[in-house]
């Protein structure tokens, strides 16, 4: 006997899937773009040593580098979403 109100277990499995790797693509992408940011801001000499301006700069560019990636995924990946990974 199946709800319809409730999805299929495969269903769940596919979406729990598609979003693990959808999320773990996004992560690694923000981990890589901030890192950019703060060298660009800062300079690598002295990110760990930024200031409160640079700091906001290197966020900045960091949030300007996660919407370049997003359009560059939709040019390249599915068309409506914002992940490089097929089927996302």
């Amino acid at each position: 006997m199946t709800n319809p109100l409730l999805p299929q277990a495969e269903t769940l499995v596919k979406t729990a899937k598609t979003y693990g790797r959808d999320l773990a693509e996004r992560t690694l992408a923000t981990a890589v773009v901030a890192a950019g940011g703060v060298a660009i801001a800062a300079g690598p000499a002295d990110m760990f040593h930024a200031s409160f301006w640079e700091t906001m700069a290197a966020a900045g560019i960091a949030a300007g580098g996660t919407v370049l990636k997003g359009m560059l995924a939709r040019a390249f990946g599915a068309r409506n979403s914002a992940s490089l990974v097929k089927g996302v």
